[in-house]
């Protein structure tokens, strides 16, 4: 797990996450972002509504992490989603988290 979350708190020193969802949805909407990440207890509604504009604008969705994992992970309070901009940082997340990286294993 701290691979993937260290990982979220680099792209965040690199100026590659936008959080809030009205930023993220525009991000989307101007084809800027190139994965979101919602946390597994974000609220319902939310999800749909980020899920839902994701898949129209062809935008990979990531479910994983709580609500507090992300915010410690980027520094930030109460963060339920982020959108990332960078297409390298976003496949490397992907990868990490396919490979288990954001399971609690207690490994890394």
């Amino acid at each position: 797990m701290k691979k993937a979350l260290n990982l979220l708190g680099l792209m965040v020193r690199a100026g590659k996450v936008v959080t809030g969802e009205d930023l993220i949805i525009k991000s989307i909407r101007e084809d800027k972002l190139n994965l979101l990440l919602i946390a597994i207890d974000c609220g319902k509604n939310t999800t749909k509504k980020l899920c839902d504009k994701a898949e129209y604008y062809n935008v990979k969705v990531l479910t994983c992490f709580t609500t507090e994992e992300i915010s410690n992970a980027i520094g930030k309070n109460n963060r339920v989603a982020i959108g990332i901009t960078d297409i390298g940082f976003s496949r490397k997340l992907v990868e990490i988290v396919n490979q288990g990286g954001f399971i609690d294993d207690g490994k890394d």
